[in-house]
């Protein structure tokens, strides 16, 4: 856990949702998996909760954050990426080539960098408040973004990996990269 030299924070992807718009809620079986995913939190020091604006990532801790009676805070910097302003037929052909390519993008999306920026800022606001363990819950890409950012073999195929819930602890130590380590599924 957290030494005063590291700051280390929870990583989550959303629990199964209905969909990809910023309203879409968890399904019957991602409200399952949220209940779970309080459980398996239980013994976390968490102490500060933020999530994206979207409705599934907040349904995702709603649970836990009620047993824990922590207010989930909200950050529109970790929303999903947006990959296009219309719908792409090739989506996961852009969402691979990105890993390789971060200014990669397509008419109205953000590339992989602009992701990153707009993430990485939102996690220094987070540590600049100087939390134990503070939790964040964001999207699949977004997520597979971070950790290819701090370990350049995850990629395409980590992402093609995640699941829906999805745990990593991720632990920054002065003059290191960023390590992280997946704690869920358990």
């Amino acid at each position: 856990m957290p030494t005063s030299n590291a700051k280390t924070f929870v990583l989550i992807r959303h629990c199964q949702a209905t969909g990809q718009q910023p309203d879409a809620s968890l399904t019957d079986e991602g409200a399952v998996q949220a209940q779970r995913l309080a459980e398996f939190l239980a013994d976390y020091p968490v102490d500060f909760v933020v999530t994206s604006r979207y409705r599934r990532a907040r349904q995702t801790i709603e649970p836990y954050a009620e047993t824990t009676a922590l207010p989930i805070h909200q950050d529109h910097r970790l929303n999903e990426r947006v990959l296009s302003a219309e719908p792409l037929a090739d989506w996961e052909e852009l969402v691979r080539r990105s890993f390789d390519d971060p200014d990669l993008c397509a008419r109205g999306g953000e590339s992989a960098r602009q992701v990153l920026r707009r993430a990485d800022a939102a996690l220094k606001d987070v540590f600049y408040r100087d939390h134990v363990l503070p939790l964040v819950v964001t999207h699949g890409n977004l997520m597979a973004l971070l950790l290819h950012s701090m370990d350049a073999g995850f990629g395409y195929r980590g992402w093609k990996s995640l699941t829906n819930p999805d745990v990593y602890l991720v632990r920054e130590r002065p003059h290191e990269s960023r390590k992280f380590v997946r704690v869920w599924p358990p």
